[in-house]
């Protein structure tokens, strides 16, 4: 629904330059991502107080946004975050 309401950014560079403009407030980062991507990810969100949530594998994010091979998605806004911050209430949430 996200996706369909262009509330969501996709992809490492695309995510960093929204959390640098502060457009996004959800950052879901794959599980089976590198580990260079969820370190650099956990670090841009704790610096600019973004949370961030690790699950999901890229294929199943990408295929949840209707894309290929996603890693990182930005939820951009308010209340999506907050309704997809509830729905994985049970996972780990950092920041």
């Amino acid at each position: 629904m996200a996706t369909r309401a262009g509330k969501i950014v996709f992809g490492t560079e695309a995510c960093k330059s929204s959390i640098e403009k502060k457009k996004v407030q959800l950052v879901i980062v794959a599980d089976d991502a590198s580990d260079r991507t969820k370190t650099n990810f956990k670090a841009i969100c704790n610096k600019a107080k973004i949370s961030i949530w690790e699950g999901l594998t890229i294929e199943s994010l990408s295929k949840t946004i209707g894309k290929q091979n996603k890693a990182v998605i930005g939820i951009t806004d308010v209340n999506f975050s907050k309704e997809i911050l509830k729905i994985i209430n049970g996972g780990e949430v950092i920041g």
